[in-house]
């Protein structure tokens, strides 16, 4: 039996992912390393040994990786190193090269609060009063250190020229009014990657699990069927 874990973004806790739990009971959704939990990893790699670490501490033997965003990244260097209990892979807004703004990684020390505010608008396609201020509660639970943290390894992950060495299914999930990963970055992938393809949220930003939460799990689910299958 698979066991579907969960890999939050940059700035956010395992929170993302309330719909997902709610709609798979046997779901595992981590805090990565330094999200209210310890540790405070500097790079995708360091992500990925913590995740790996969890795993074999878990005894998982047959895992989908379900990463969002930072995660997704996360997700993806775990599917180039093959471990034999990663059987595929999901990304939920997430691509192969994930670039920061300059002044987003500049303003994370000197404008902390602004930054929160502006991010967690742009996480959505339709951001709610609701949707930003669980987001703005994410970024100033997790603070500014290790926001920037995660945005800088980011910012230095680029996993292009080793897409088709990954050899698992991947499913590219993105929200059709995603900003920050937008559309293109999931069908590079489905281009690249052997055993994969891409799949558009109509009416979802870049947190398309919180925004479109029913498409999203019908396809997680229509997506681990397959796997098991």
């Amino acid at each position: 039996m698979s066991t579907l874990l969960c890999l939050h973004g940059a700035g956010c806790t395992n929170q993302v992912f309330e719909e997902q739990r709610a709609a798979f009971p046997d779901l595992v959704a981590l805090n990565l390393p330094g999200h209210q939990s310890p540790g405070a990893p500097t790079s995708i790699e360091q992500f990925a040994d913590g995740v790996e670490a969890l795993v074999t501490q878990a005894g998982f033997r047959a895992v989908v990786l379900c990463g969002s965003s930072m995660g997704g990244a996360i997700a993806l260097e775990l599917s180039l190193r093959a471990p034999d209990w990663l059987r595929a892979t999901v990304l939920i807004g997430s691509g192969s090269r994930l670039r920061v703004a300059p002044q987003i990684l500049e303003r994370l020390e000197s404008d902390f609060d602004g930054v929160c505010a502006e991010l967690a608008a742009a996480f959505f396609a339709e951001p709610t009063p609701q949707r930003v201020a669980l987001a703005t509660t994410l970024l100033h639970a997790i603070g500014p250190a290790q926001t920037k943290r995660d945005f800088l390894a980011c910012n230095a992950f680029d996993v292009t020229a080793r897409l088709p060495e990954i050899r698992v299914p991947l499913l590219a999930l993105v929200g059709e009014q995603d900003l920050m990963t937008p559309p293109k970055y999931a069908h590079q992938l489905a281009a690249r990657v052997p055993a994969a393809r891409a799949e558009v949220i109509a009416g979802a930003g870049h947190l398309a699990m919180l925004e479109r939460p029913c498409e999203v799990n019908d396809l997680l689910r229509a997506f681990v069927t397959e796997i098991k299958d």
